[in-house]
């Protein structure tokens, strides 16, 4: 998927008024998330994004790997997540949220079926119920 086409889809999923705010949602929640994942796995996403979203992912999952591990992620839970995506993208948490889910569908549509699930197999549940895998597992397997 290109750089446009997942912006666009933000903008739309999110509702958000404009293509520079979708812009600011993608890039503080890819951000946000390669804090969370392992930095290997950060890595593999990003290789599979449009170059401008690809960069702030790697450059986090730099930031937070360990020297020579390229295996640790930060661990922290929903609630630091929507501040850091709300700090990064100049918005409120609930905001936030509504944006890293909007990003998170975008992200899954865009990332190949392996990579996302080993991504909700690296979150812990309550940022995994963002992504449509966790919020299908919610909804018992999406059957009702």
């Amino acid at each position: 998927m290109h750089h446009d086409e997942m912006i666009g889809k933000v903008q739309a999923l999110a509702a958000l008024p404009d293509r520079g705010a979708a812009e600011r949602a993608a890039r503080a929640v890819v951000s946000t998330l390669s804090e969370r994942l392992p930095s290997g796995l950060a890595r593999h996403v990003a290789a599979q994004l449009p170059p401008d979203l690809a960069a702030p992912m790697r450059e986090a999952a730099d930031a937070t790997a360990a020297p020579d591990s390229g295996t640790a992620g930060e661990a922290f839970g929903l609630a630091v997540f929507a501040g850091r995506i709300a700090d990064r993208a100049g918005t409120d948490e609930d905001t936030a949220l509504r944006e890293a889910a909007a990003v998170l569908e975008v992200l899954d549509a865009a990332l190949a079926p392996e990579l996302t699930e080993r991504m909700a197999g690296a979150l812990p549940a309550d940022i995994r119920d963002l992504l449509p895998v966790g919020r299908a597992e919610d909804d018992g397997g999406g059957t009702g």
